[in-house]
């Protein structure tokens, strides 16, 4: 009987996942991924959205509400919490790689990106990353690397590739050492080299807003590009301008469709830090991207694709109620008040921990919270922590993002767990054709095998 059993089942099995591949083939596919992002993450967008901005949230109204809603588990071949270059590499090739592998596999070998198949298929392909463009992810759709570390050979192999669009920070590895900010020990200059393959390149929003080649590179930072409440709009264009930029080169002259890799990075630093604003922002600069990547499907919805995904959840975020003190038994709902007062914050912790050097006083960190932290009280134990550069507790690495994160954790709610990533299954959505390909509970390798056969190019 259970064999009997056992072979309807994989009957049914083979028959759903025949039943999901009907349909055409999407023409063009973006992929919009917040790194560090779970379902936490998610419902923290969308209340905010409604409470402070009073818009929706197109991830969770629109993508997750309308279209194919999935979830992802994300163990990497050798560990079960995974990082973010083993994650990205599973949804790219679906193959279980080791983690800090970027697409390549403990014997060596390379299987095919999404990149590598949308090349293959004549399409377009386009990165944008608020990271460093050769960063974990962006680098795991598209090329190969033993180490996500090996940084300059992920931008040489970007140089090869010519990838119509690349948008990101990470100038640092384009450029030689004897160059300001530069990072590269062979001397090369490689935006010099994009330059002469005829790629526009663009230095800061203004220059970004006025290329006009068809290929285009734009770096914004030496590294990362700045958290939202941090970023300099003249200097470094936002996630949504990236992305309208992005679809304005791959949708011109596009006969055989495009593939558009679009991340916000900094949900998931903001994570690790513990910066529960700074997760909320760069949410709410995920969504308006997402917005432009939706009007784009909307005068193409027979041909776009639009998926919304995470790699691995980032910290163990969760909203609750608290105690008022220590004392005290009176409970703190997370609640409209308490985003308010994340709102009111005006400096990301990574800048303040900048600003407040390693060794800083006690008076520079009253100091900076009573100017950066309206309405927040600065604990003796918190204040030490970060005077004395100690953690509070083992599973945190940041002594000031994460001791500035139980300050308003505690006055909050917006509780962490860790500055590490966890466990936690992440959501896909999508919509479009193909879409149901997304649905159900999946294992992260399942996600890349849909994903290129929607792509084809074998």
């Amino acid at each position: 009987m259970l064999r009997s059993w056992r072979i309807v089942a994989a009957l049914l099995v083979l028959a759903a996942g025949a039943a999901r591949a009907q349909g055409p083939a999407p023409k063009n596919i973006i992929i919009m991924f917040a790194d560090g992002v779970a379902a936490t993450q998610w419902e923290l967008g969308r209340y905010s959205s409604r409470v402070l901005l009073g818009r929706s949230f197109a991830a969770t109204d629109v993508v997750f509400k309308e279209g194919a809603l999935g979830l992802l588990s994300t163990d990497s071949r050798n560990a079960f919490v995974t990082d973010s270059a083993a994650a990205a590499s599973a949804m790219s090739t679906g193959v279980k790689v080791d983690n800090f592998a970027v697409s390549v596999t403990p014997d060596g070998k390379a299987p095919r990106t999404v990149m590598e198949a949308a090349r293959a298929a004549g399409k377009k392909i386009g990165l944008v990353t608020t990271a460093e463009i050769y960063d974990a992810s962006p680098a795991a759709f598209s090329v190969h690397a033993k180490s996500r570390n090996d940084a300059q050979s992920i931008v040489d192999q970007y140089l090869a590739m010519e990838p119509e669009v690349l948008l990101g920070g990470g100038r640092d590895y384009f450029l030689p050492k004897s160059a300001s900010g530069g990072k590269r020990g062979d001397g090369k200059d490689v935006i010099a080299a994009f330059a002469q393959k005829g790629y526009a390149v663009a230095r800061d929003t203004r220059e970004l807003k006025s290329a006009k080649s068809g290929r285009l590179l734009g770096l914004f930072a030496d590294e990362d590009m700045a958290f939202e409440v941090d970023r300099d709009p003249a200097r470094e264009p936002s996630t949504a301008e990236m992305t309208r930029a992005a679809l304005d080169v791959l949708s011109a002259s596009s006969p055989n469709g495009f593939v558009l890799f679009v991340e916000n990075e900094n949900t998931d630093t903001a994570g690790h830090y513990n910066d529960a604003a700074g997760v909320m922002r760069a949410l709410w600069a995920f969504d308006d991207a997402l917005k432009i990547a939706l009007e784009f499907r909307a005068k193409t919805p027979d041909d776009t694709l639009v998926i919304v995904a995470g790699d691995h959840e980032t910290g163990g975020l969760s909203a609750t109620y608290a105690r008022r003190s220590a004392s005290g038994d009176a409970r703190l709902y997370a609640g409209a008040a308490q985003v308010n007062m994340l709102e009111a914050i005006t400096l990301s912790f990574g800048a303040a921990a900048k600003a407040l050097g390693r060794k800083p006083s006690a008076a520079a960190v009253e100091k900076l919270v009573a100017q950066h932290f309206p309405g927040f009280q600065l604990d003796a134990d918190v204040r030490d922590a970060i005077v004395n550069q100690t953690q509070l507790e083992r599973n945190f690495s940041y002594a000031t993002q994460n001791a500035l994160g139980r300050m308003v954790a505690r006055q909050t709610g917006f509780y962490w767990g860790t500055a590490g990533h966890t466990t936690e299954p992440v959501a896909v959505g999508a919509i479009g054709p193909g879409a149901e390909l997304f649905k159900g509970y999946q294992d992260n390798t399942e996600f890349a095998r849909s994903l290129q056969r929607l792509i084809g190019g074998r």
